[in-house]
């Protein structure tokens, strides 16, 4: 009976886990944690992502000892600390598997490569995808650039491998090792600013389980509807557990497309299109790697973007003086998420009404959410800034007056999250500098002392953003 290492990267869950499933058949299994402290490439966690990691390694690890293996915790470089666990408990094989991200994909293969001459078998499995990279090409071998083509074709070529279950047991070595406890990680930061995402998140493969079967039972039915609205609760907010692979997306998919009790729901198919819309971003990314820090489209690479840093601190707490988006950049700050929509208003008011890169939202959004991922932060900050793949028409630019009127019709979406506007009423609360000065006295609201004047003009700054464009073109 062999012994091997589960090496756990973002698939922190037990079911539907291939390097799992195939370690449990084979023997012991001791399963395996290793906290980079000296990588810094793209996919390095932000700190809203730590706070998510810390809080589910805890329920990975009471899961793994639960089965009967208990997870080993470490900090170091990878293969090292790998081949010190392997030696401690007589391990001759590490199974893991692949990463989405091609700078992590990097990492896998010099983990394997420097196990391998220390005479430490590797088992490598396939990335947490519905499809596997280069299995979804156009007719001349290319890679999709449009998503409902790539989604056709997907469907139509390519099969969804189906789940495994979890093993109901697993069997630990009579050698042991040493783990480091979760709080010697370090992943919580000093200041405690993430109260709210306490209040709103759990993470852990069993709090994945049990949003999704709620989204199941109470939304998949509306959620063609309800999707895009900002005050109530119509998505499936299952973005983070998916990044840390706490569900898996076969699991997710075959849950939906093999359960009758959802054949007939009408949000099923939009669903699935979501799905296979977070699917598109991996693709991207792993056939245009450059993109993670580049745009696509070559001539955005001369638009003239704007560095203004006291602009993009308004922007980023959430005093603009556009309600819909103050309010969403201050949801962001404080559970670490906001609904799609909001993002893409956000993202629009960033690059077109205050002209400021794309990188530079990317990047906050990157350290702020809790479901911070590369394909598909890449893929939406560049559709929103229009220089990626399937990207929205650079003319296409968001009003934060029409959308907040639109998806938070009554404000209260806005209500919760800029509190000192809540007393106004609902055709006055998404564009508070057009209301009578009574009815702004009466919300007791001072525009310019409690809450903030516009920044912009969102019309001039439209024609701005246009006339921009208009010099890249060609």
């Amino acid at each position: 009976m062999g012994t091997t290492i589960v090496w756990y990267t973002q698939n922190l869950r037990t079911d539907d886990h291939p390097a799992l499933h195939a370690a449990a058949q084979r023997g012991h299994v001791v399963p395996v944690y290793v906290l980079e402290t000296e990588y810094t490439g793209p996919s390095a966690m932000g700190g809203a992502t730590k706070w998510w990691v810390h809080r589910s390694l805890q329920a990975l690890s009471k899961q793994l000892g639960t089965l009967g293996s208990p997870l080993i915790l470490r900090k170091g470089e990878p293969a090292t600390e790998l081949r010190k666990v392997a030696n401690a408990v007589g391990a001759d094989r590490v199974m893991f598997c692949d990463s989405i991200e091609p700078d992590l994909q990097m990492r896998d293969e010099e983990v394997e490569h420097a196990l391998g001459q220390q005479g430490i078998e590797v088992d490598r499995f396939p990335m947490d995808l519905l499809w596997d990279i280069g299995s979804v090409m156009t007719k001349d071998g290319n890679p999709y650039q449009v998503f409902t083509a790539f989604l056709k074709m997907a469907l139509k070529t390519a099969e969804v491998a189906q789940p495994l279950d979890a093993p109901s047991k697993l069997s630990a070595p009579d050698r042991h090792t040493k783990s480091l406890g979760i709080d010697e990680l370090g992943l919580l930061p000093d200041i405690e600013w993430y109260t709210q995402m306490e209040e709103r998140w759990t993470p852990g493969e069993a709090g994945a389980r049990r949003r999704f079967d709620a989204f199941l039972e109470e939304r998949i039915g509306d959620y063609a509807e309800d999707r895009n609205r900002l005050d109530i609760p119509g998505w499936s907010a299952m973005s983070a557990h998916l990044h840390f692979g706490e569900i898996s997306v076969r699991r997710i998919w075959h849950m939906i497309t093999q359960d009758q009790r959802w054949q007939s729901a009408t949000g099923k198919e939009h669903y699935l299109r979501e799905i296979g819309w977070r699917e598109f971003a991996q693709h991207l990314i792993n056939h245009f790697q450059h993109t993670i820090d580049q745009p696509l489209r070559e001539n955005f690479k001369r638009f003239p973007w704007v560095s203004d840093a006291q602009a993009f601190e308004k922007w980023k707490r959430g005093m603009t003086g556009y309600p819909v988006v103050d309010a969403a950049m201050r949801n962001l700050w404080a559970e670490g998420w906001m609904p799609n929509r909001a993002r893409m208003i956000v993202a629009s008011f960033l690059c077109k009404d205050l002209r400021i890169s794309w990188e530079e939202g990317m990047a906050w959004f990157w350290d702020t959410l809790v479901d911070a991922d590369l394909g598909s932060n890449t893929l939406g900050w560049q559709w929103t800034a229009g220089c990626g793949a399937d990207a929205a028409p650079y003319f296409r630019v968001f009003n934060p007056v029409s959308q907040g009127e639109k998806f938070d019709p009554n404000g209260d979406y806005v209500r919760r999250w800029c509190p000192e506007l809540a007393k106004l009423d609902k055709r006055a609360i998404h564009a508070p500098w057009e209301a009578k000065p009574m009815e702004l006295a009466a919300a007791g609201v001072t525009l310019g002392e409690d809450y903030p004047e516009p920044m912009v003009d969102h019309k001039q700054a439209r024609l701005d953003a246009l006339d921009a464009f208009e010099k890249i073109k060609g």
